[in-house]
């Protein structure tokens, strides 16, 4: 149930702030990439483009805290 709360606020966050969303975005696409070396870039960015929102889903929790690691509160 925590997880679910946590993708929750996550997935507010992504959708209220659009800085944090494209920065979020290009986070789990980078990380996408990695796990899909051999494909060629064409063939990767269809991959992405079908299976961007449940990446996006999937990972919002994680990439909203990785966008707080990078950019913390002074």
């Amino acid at each position: 149930m925590q997880r679910d709360n946590m993708m929750h606020g996550a997935r507010t966050a992504l959708n209220q702030n659009q800085e944090i969303r494209d920065w979020c975005e290009n986070f789990l696409k980078s990380q996408e990439r990695v796990t899909k070396p051999k494909m060629s870039d064409e063939e990767f960015e269809k991959h992405w483009r079908y299976h961007k929102p449940e990446i996006m889903h999937a990972g919002a929790a994680d990439a909203v805290q990785a966008y707080k690691n990078a950019f913390p509160k002074s």
